[in-house]
């Protein structure tokens, strides 16, 4: 059986070799070439990351790792087990032969399974891209054969195993399709068709602080024609909390809802107006990283009107945080954080006017890894040193000190992750991540309470709620406030 599949795989080779393929000469090998080292597609990754929505940056994030673990194991395990010679040059001509010929194992063909593993990778978080990508991962596997350097066997093998390879992620680190936020537990709304009773606050100055501001305003009124939009932020828009307060009273008036398109810091002031009004709240996506409502389930500006227009809604948990027991606190509907976290957002918003939200993070991060002291406070009446101070509204998956998203947002939960503070605590705590051992490393503490005390803390200490940064008060009690917000969100069927 072995002797046969050879023979057909050399007898296809020869029939590929020998074939006139009608422009093929002009675009294959330098495809080919393109795709050494994976550079092709990390080159593509990395425009995807750089100009790219975050639903973007997500799929070219998973098409990479799906690369790594591929050429991982075509190169220590695939070439290393089968010991197969390339194909003899005789029967492609000389035009099609590449200048550098490769010296390692023929099997399998390690740019079949990156190519594969990529195309793969993207197609988990978004079929369309996927599609898109697969011809070109095709004419990728094809150009090993047509330029002579692998076997047709090489090449389908190095592609099932950049299949797997994308499948073995998707396996370890789920894709948000399958992980959708319960729609639990349903709340009333009412079903605005068009729009109409859904007054809605559209913030200009939410979103990339590069290039033209863009026309939120247009947004709505493109999926909800009926609604109506009051402008603030930018320039010519009036203050954020007046714009939601009357917006708020004509939606009560109008028996609808409240609205609001813009970032996280927006939809917190949006939410608190909400909850103090008793109305339900639809959230457009107008921000640069739009983290509750990509929890919630809403990534477009479209699906969020389609929940409006149907009365699609679930209740939500709001966390808040106060000074002392008589005092008016303030809620976060994301995180809470005390320590290095809110001088990385301070660095972030420093640069992000001059290069762009993406490029500020890398900067804000390197920065803040390279300066940052741990603060020493109470926790709970236990004194601390703490590096960084978490606290998620509900609970987070990823590893332990890497929260990454929620599946459950009404779990009457705070999701509190403390890095300690002390000798050498960031080295050991980057090791324990690199030895995927993060959650049993002392450096890590982690605890789901309802109710979390904070004192002690020292003058200067900045606190950072939902990308907003503030001066943090002495002592402070979190808690939450169970079900609490009623939003807009389709239901599964």
């Amino acid at each position: 059986m072995r002797t046969r599949l050879s023979r057909l795989d050399r007898r296809t080779f020869n029939l590929i070799a020998t074939r006139e393929w009608p422009g093929a000469q002009r675009v294959l090998p330098r495809l080919t070439r393109s795709a050494n080292h994976g550079l092709l597609w990390l080159g593509l990754a990395a425009g995807a990351a750089a100009v790219g929505s975050r639903p973007v940056r997500r799929a070219a994030l998973r098409g990479v790792a799906s690369l790594a673990v591929a050429s991982a194991t075509v190169n220590t395990l695939g070439k290393r087990s089968v010991r197969r010679r390339r194909p003899v040059l005789d029967a492609v001509p000389v035009i099609r032969q590449l200048h550098r010929q490769p010296i390692t194992s023929s099997f399998p063909s390690g740019h079949a399974a990156s190519a594969v593993a990529f195309a793969t990778g993207v197609a988990f978080e978004n079929k369309w891209w996927g599609l898109a990508l697969a011809p070109v991962a095709a004419s990728v596997a094809f150009s090993r054969v047509y330029t002579g350097v692998h076997y047709p066997g090489d090449v389908l093998a190095g592609a099932a195993l950049g299949a797997g390879a994308a499948f073995a992620v998707r396996g370890f680190a789920p894709t948000r399709a399958q992980l959708a936020p319960p729609a639990r537990p349903r709340a009333e709304a009412p079903a605005l068709p068009g729009g109409r009773g859904l007054v809605v606050v559209a913030n200009q100055g939410s979103g990339q602080r590069t290039g033209p501001a863009p026309d939120r305003a247009g947004e709505v009124r493109a999926v909800l024609p009926e609604a109506e939009v009051r402008v603030c932020g930018g320039e010519d828009g009036e203050p954020l909390d007046k714009a939601l307060d009357e917006a708020a009273e004509r939606a009560r008036a109008l028996g609808g809802a409240l609205g609001v398109s813009g970032g996280d810091g927006t939809v917190n002031a949006a939410a608190a107006v909400a909850v103090r009004h008793g109305l339900p709240l639809a959230v457009l996506p107008g921000g640069t990283l739009n983290h509750f409502a990509y929890d919630l389930g809403i990534e477009t500006c479209a699906a969020a009107a389609r929940a409006v227009e149907s009365g699609e809604a679930v209740a939500v948990d709001v966390a808040r945080f106060r000074a002392g027991p008589h005092l008016e606190g303030h809620q976060f509907l994301n995180t809470f954080s005390i320590g290095a976290y809110p001088e990385l957002v301070r660095i972030r918003e420093r640069w992000a006017g001059r290069v762009g939200a993406w490029p500020a993070g890398i900067v804000a991060a390197w920065e803040v890894l390279r300066t940052a002291a741990p603060l020493t406070l109470r926790i709970n009446g236990e004194r601390r040193a703490v590096w960084l101070l978490f606290v998620g509204n509900s609970q987070y998956r990823g590893l332990g000190f890497a929260p990454v998203r929620r599946h459950d947002l009404a779990d009457g939960v705070l999701d509190v992750r403390v890095v300690h503070g002390g000798r050498l605590a960031r080295t050991r705590l980057l090791a324990a991540a690199l030895l995927g051992t993060p959650r049993s490393s002392p450096v890590l503490g982690e605890a789901r309470l309802s109710r979390l005390r904070i004192s002690d803390v020292p003058e200067g200490t900045q606190l950072a709620f939902d990308g907003e940064v503030a001066p943090a008060p002495r002592e402070l009690t979190l808690e939450k406030q169970h079900e609490a917000l009623t939003v807009y969100r389709l239901l599964p069927e």
